[in-house]
């Protein structure tokens, strides 16, 4: 007889499919991923890097071509 598959519902999970929650169990050999109540399964995504998308945060800083100018301040009750 075989051994049966190690599963453990994870607490707080909500299926992609049915939107119901605490419904997702996940088998500890296969790292598959299950739905009771609507039978949805998923295999656990791969560990490979992933290509960070470009952001504004990430990408190189742009440099502008625009010379500096000084600017003279005025205060405009001096001035009078």
């Amino acid at each position: 007889m075989p051994a049966p598959h190690r599963r453990r519902f994870i607490a707080g999970a909500v299926c992609p499919r049915c939107s119901e929650m605490d419904t997702i169990v996940v088998d500890a050999d296969t790292d598959e991923r299950e739905c009771v109540a609507c039978g949805f399964s998923e295999a656990r995504p791969s560990d490979a890097p992933r290509q960070e998308p470009h952001t504004r945060v990430n990408r190189p800083a742009r440099r502008s071509e625009a010379p500096a100018e000084t600017v003279r301040l005025v205060d405009p009750v001096k001035d009078k």
